[in-house]
C-alpha cells in the first residue's frame, strides 16, 4: 500500500500594489481645476482687501508730496467720531440698507413670477424672451443715459409726458431725480429693470431641473395649478430663491455705477442717493483721501460680510442651503 503525500507549501506573502499614477493623480485633480477661480479671488478680492487693510493705518493724500504717515487706528475713530463724516457715512449707509430692503424681496418675486412665464411654451415666447434678456446685455453707461432721458424734468422726459397725457395736463414737470423724495426710488426702479434678467436666468435653470414626475403625481392628487406652485415648485426651488436672494443682497450694498453714471449729469440729488461706495470713491478721489477711503472699505466690507454669514445662518435654520 503506497502511501501518497501532499506537499503543502507556505500560503505566498501578500504583494503589495503600487498605486497607479492614474488613481494618485486623482487627489490633485480637484485643486487643480479649482486653482484658476482661486487664482483670480486671489487676484482681485483678497489682494485688494489686503491692500486696502493696510493702507487704512496711513494717511495718503494723492496730491501731496508729503510720503504717507502712519496713524493707527486714527481713521477708524474717526469715521465714527467726527460729527460730519460719521453723519455722511451713516447716511450713505442707510441709503444702501433702504436701497436693499426694497430691492432684494421686488427683485426676487419679479425674477421667479418671470421665471414661471418665460419657463411655459407659449406662443411668441421667443419675442418675449428677447425682450427680457435685452437689459442684461446693455451697456450700463447707455442703460443711464436711456433713464436719464426717461426721467427728464418738464415735458421732454418720457415718464412726465406719458404721466401729463393720462392726468390731462395735470403731471408734466416734475423732477424725479433732482427731488429727495423720488430720486432714490427712480434709481430702484432702473436698478430693477436692468438686473432682474440676471436672477430670472438663474431660477430658470432650476425650474426646468424640477422633476416633471412630481407634477404628474400632483395632478393625480387634484391639486391645482397653485397648489402644485407652493408644494413642487417652491421647495424643488427654494435653495436657489435663497442664493438669489443673497447675491441680491452683495449687489445691493455694491450699488455704485446707476448713482456714479447719474450723478455725473447733474441732476441727481445727491444726498438722498449717496451710497457708501460712491462715499468712497469721492472720498479716496475726489477729496484725495486713500487712507480714509480705504478704512470706510474695510468697514463696508465687514458689514456686507456679517450680512452674509447671517443670511446664511437663517438659511440653514430654515432647511435651505
Amino acid at each position: 500500500m503506497t502511501t501518497q503525500t501532499q506537499q503543502i507549501q507556505a500560503p505566498a506573502a501578500p504583494v503589495k500594489r503600487r498605486p497607479s499614477a492614474g488613481l494618485s493623480g486623482h487627489r490633485f485633480a480637484g485643486p487643480l481645476f479649482a486653482s484658476p477661480a482661486l487664482l483670480g479671488l486671489a487676484i482681485f478680492l483678497v489682494a485688494p482687501f489686503v491692500l486696502a487693510l493696510v493702507l487704512s493705518f496711513y494717511r495718503v493724500q494723492l496730491n501731496s508730496p508729503r510720503p504717507a504717515r502712519f496713524v493707527g487706528f486714527e481713521q477708524y475713530t474717526r469715521l465714527f467720531t467726527d460729527p460730519d463724516l460719521a453723519a455722511a457715512f451713516g447716511h450713505a449707509l442707510l441709503n444702501n440698507f433702504t436701497f436693499a430692503v426694497i430691492v432684494v424681496p421686488v427683485q426676487t418675486v419679479l425674477a421667479l413670477a418671470l421665471a414661471v412665464l418665460v419657463n411655459r411654451k407659449l406662443r411668441g415666447m421667443v419675442v418675449f424672451r428677447t425682450f427680457i434678456f435685452m437689459p442684461l446685455v446693455f451697456p450700463l453707461a447707455l442703460t443711464a443715459v436711456i433713464w436719464r432721458l426717461i426721467y427728464s424734468r418738464g415735458d421732454q422726459g418720457l415718464l412726465n409726458a406719458i404721466l401729463g397725457f393720462f392726468s390731462g395736463g395735470g403731471l408734466t414737470s416734475h423732477d424725479w431725480l433732482g427731488d429727495p423724495t423720488t430720486a432714490l426710488g427712480s434709481i430702484i426702479v432702473m436698478s430693477i429693470w436692468q438686473s432682474v434678467s440676471f436672477q430670472m436666468i438663474i431660477v430658470l435653470a432650476a425650474l426646468q431641473s424640477v422633476p416633471t414626475e412630481l407634477y404628474e403625481a400632483a395632478s393625480l392628487d387634484r391639486a391645482n395649478k397653485w397648489a402644485q406652485f407652493l408644494n413642487v415648485t417652491v421647495p424643488g426651488i427654494r435653495n436657489t430663491l435663497i442664493f438669489v436672494a443673497l447675491i441680491t443682497t452683495i449687489f445691493s450694498f455694491r450699488l455704485f455705477d446707476q448713482v456714479y453714471l447719474l450723478s455725473r449729469s447733474g441732476s441727481v440729488d445727491r444726498g438722498s442717493t449717496e451710497t457708501v461706495m460712491t462715499q468712497i470713491i469721492n472720498t479716496g478721489f475726489d477729496n484725495n483721501n486713500v487712507g480714509q477711503a480705504a478704512a470706510m472699505t474695510v468697514i463696508f466690507m465687514l458689514i456686507i460680510t456679517v450680512i452674509a454669514i447671517i443670511q446664511r445662518a437663517v438659511a440653514r435654520q430654515r432647511g435651505g442651503v
